[in-house]
């Protein structure tokens, strides 16, 4: 089933965030249906630096298509603000849909953009956003890629301008609305009321940032289609490392951390290293 077909129906979308091969086996293991390709997660692993504009269009497309040589699952890829201007978004939208990519999440701040959960980010105008829109159309190899348009404005110019800058999105060609970092319940709310019986609506979870978390339950009940959890799993593989290299810096040894960790021979069944290598075998005559 396509991306554009599942957000048909009525059950939301919960689509983890994923920054590698690695993660996105797991998670696809673990039954989701979509898999969502975080920028913050891809600056916070790749190069060990915050969410402030600082990957490339090319390391997120190669990112996202050593995902697609591992999965099969939809994926929505961050292409922060398409890289540029409309013509720079044109390029981002086939570099993507070439690496893989089923839906791609272009946002209206100025280059280079900042965590939507950070302060002092800045906008370019809505015209110029609703352009680069209309442009990532008219680029798109197929027709089931999405294009999911959020707006940061909330924190920039109040919520009753995003509300308006969504309207234009809407008007451009979007697929999908993404109204980043509502402050309260209450503007979640008010977002869904009204957008949700017309588009799909995307729900941001940040662990920490400015949107009060809500289940995928609550976030369907109020009636919307996507619910993402983009940086949680680095946040809760950080946190595992950081007590690691503790324990192994004070024990000179795994020993002690042994229960919170793979041993070889688990790791290799998670990944699935003895299929592989009975499949090899297939094809290089030692098969009996």
């Amino acid at each position: 089933m396509s991306l554009k077909s599942r957000l048909q129906q009525d059950k939301i979308l919960t689509a983890p965030g994923v920054y590698d091969g690695l993660t996105a086996a797991i998670a696809e293991q673990a039954g989701f249906e979509a898999l969502y390709l975080s920028g913050a997660a891809v600056a916070y692993t790749l190069l060990g630096r915050p969410d402030i504009g600082l990957t490339s269009a090319t390391e997120m497309a190669d990112t996202m298509a050593r995902i697609r040589d591992r999965v099969e699952l939809p994926v929505i890829i961050d292409a922060d603000t398409g890289f540029g201007n409309a013509l720079n978004a044109q390029r981002t939208m086939r570099i993507y849909e070439r690496a893989g990519a089923n839906a791609l999440q272009v946002e209206d701040q100025t280059s280079p953009k900042r965590c939507g959960h950070l302060a002092d980010k800045s906008l370019i105008s809505a015209s110029e956003m609703a352009g680069k829109i209309a442009a990532m159309a008219d680029a798109r190899a197929n027709a089931d890629t999405l294009i999911i348009a959020r707006t940061d404005a909330i924190a920039v110019e109040g919520f009753e301008a995003a509300i308006e800058r969504a309207e234009r999105y809407v008007e451009a060609g979007a697929d999908a609305l993404f109204i980043e970092a509502p402050r309260t319940a209450e503007e979640l709310t008010s977002v869904a009321a009204r957008f949700g019986k017309r588009i799909p609506l995307l729900a941001n979870m940040v662990e920490g940032g400015a949107t009060p978390i809500k289940s995928a339950q609550d976030l369907e009940e109020a009636g919307f289609s996507i619910v993402i959890f983009p940086g949680g799993i680095v946040r809760a593989l950080a946190r595992t490392a950081v007590d690691y290299y503790a324990s192994l810096a004070e024990h000179g040894s795994n020993r002690p951390f042994g229960d919170r960790m793979f041993d070889f021979a688990g790791l290799n069944g998670l990944i699935g290293t003895n299929e592989m290598l009975e499949t090899g075998k297939r094809y290089d005559g030692t098969e009996d």
